[in-house]
């Protein structure tokens, strides 16, 4: 932001003043004058005193607008930013009744774009180290929070111009008046001591965004996830945050019922962020990973929890890397809502596009460096483990707990049956915005809709009523 000379544009579910960079001074060192505040909402206002040229506007969803009386000093914040004519602030109502704008975009100038899974606001920042208790992991009110993964990929060059296409677009359809087409600048906005993974790549761009007045539906992000579980050869390595798609588990089922399916391996959040997403996702979780248990004649279906020492690491990431050959980062989660409901946002390499082949290589150093961080070891060693043990999940198996920070096998358990009803039915997690009202479930939910999933759990209850007879 610092090197922004024409517009910032920052676009999130959330949004909070009170977070505090990195860099830059305290408010107890005010005697230094020349350095920037590191409070952001201070940041943001001495950035519009010290750029006469540059205009800053944030969209941030509606949700939560009377939290905002509970964050007192953001609501101080808005009333000052409200005295510059440069920054603007929004919230987001654009959506169906239900919906959400979920995207995580950075815009600077023209150039240089951020997407992934983080908002600027509380509980986000830490280390790849996940210390288990860490002082530097606090809230405004001074409570510390626990450790926290989490991805974003920063971009320039011709991706950037269509994301920013993509927010100005957003922006007015927010409410926010047209932007104007910013001026051909030479410059970047790259930080300086950041090194690349990628030169030369063509970035794919995939979004989700619910029919809404005169706009269509947009799934290409569902979509993009049949094509490439269908098309994964190898593995399937995966970080997010939910596991309640069903598209995206029938998609898996297909694979597993097959003679040599792909290893599939995802690394997730113990439970859900707080007790409503916890019981809304946790069981259709459950039930969606009994019904693929079922089809996994081949043990190639995993999902993980990553733990350092006896503290689990809360998984906020929206990663899918495909045999080496696929990367993709976003804000979308393996739930029905970033399917159908929620604007969502994911960028992708493919090394299938002409001239995207030289990143075969990088995307496998991403991968083991990932592992190696989730299993406390050197990323040198992960291919040799894997090696070894003739798999992704052979190598965590074989390493087990000894660790600081390791792998647990995701055991769900068995939920309330009321909760698991809500879950089955989708009640809180629908594919379509309407289905929120709709009280007829009988030609909806996980398994309503027919397929190997549906089988899978028939067969399961065949099972246990012979049990029980």
């Amino acid at each position: 932001m610092l090197k922004a000379r024409q517009r910032i544009l920052l676009i999130g579910w959330d949004f909070d003043t009170r977070i505090h960079l990195q860099r830059g001074r305290r408010w107890w060192q005010k005697g230094w004058r020349r350095q920037y505040p590191s409070r952001l909402g201070s940041f943001i206002v001495w950035l519009n005193n010290h750029r006469p040229d540059l205009e800053i506007r944030i969209l941030k969803w509606s949700y939560g607008f009377l939290k905002f009386f509970g964050r007192g000093a953001m609501v101080f914040d808005l009333i000052r930013w409200s005295r510059h004519r440069r920054i603007d602030f929004k919230f987001d109502t654009a959506h169906p009744v239900g919906c959400s704008h979920h995207q995580k975009l950075v815009i600077i100038d023209d150039d240089f774009a951020v997407c992934g899974g983080i908002d600027m606001t509380t509980r986000r920042w830490d280390t790849r180290e996940h210390i288990e208790v860490n002082e530097d992991r606090t809230q405004p009110n001074g409570d510390l929070y626990g450790p926290w993964h989490d991805l974003t990929m920063m971009m320039e060059g011709d991706v950037a111009v269509e994301l920013e296409r993509l927010g100005r677009a957003r922006w007015v359809r927010a409410g926010g008046k047209p932007l104007s087409k910013l001026k051909e600048d030479k410059g970047s906005a790259w930080p300086d001591k950041l090194k690349p993974h990628f030169e030369d790549v063509e970035i794919g761009i995939a979004r989700t965004r619910a029919a809404y007045d005169n706009d269509p539906k947009i799934d290409e992000i569902e979509q993009l996830y049949i094509k490439q579980i269908a098309e994964a050869k190898h593995f399937i390595y995966a970080e997010n945050q939910y596991f309640t798609s069903r598209t995206i588990s029938e998609a898996i089922a297909k694979r597993l019922s097959e003679p040599d399916p792909p290893e599939i391996v995802i690394v997730m959040p113990i439970s859900g962020d707080g007790w409503a997403e916890a019981a809304v996702m946790d069981p259709a979780r459950a039930e969606l990973m009994e019904a693929l248990e079922e089809l996994d004649k081949h043990d190639r279906f995993h999902l993980y929890v990553p733990f350092t020492g006896k503290t689990p690491i809360y998984v906020h990431a929206k990663l899918f890397i495909v045999d080496d050959r696929i990367l993709r980062v976003g804000s979308a989660n393996m739930n029905n809502r970033s399917m159908g409901l929620d604007s969502e946002c994911d960028v992708f390499i493919d090394c299938d596009r002409p001239g995207n082949d030289k990143a075969e290589p990088v995307i496998r150093r991403i991968r083991e460096s990932l592992l190696a961080e989730h299993l406390g070891c050197y990323e040198q060693d992960v291919p040799l483990k894997i090696e070894k043990n003739g798999s992704i999940a052979g190598m965590i198996a074989s390493m087990g707990d000894r660790n600081r920070r390791h792998l647990r096998p995701l055991h769900p358990g068995r939920h309330e049956e009321w909760s698991r009803e809500l879950a089955v039915r989708e009640t809180f997690d629908p594919e379509e915005p309407e289905e929120l009202f709709e009280f007829d479930a009988s030609k909806r939910g996980l398994f309503h809709r027919g397929g190997l999933l549906a089988k899978a759990r028939n067969k399961l209850k065949r099972r246990r009523d012979r049990a029980n007879e």
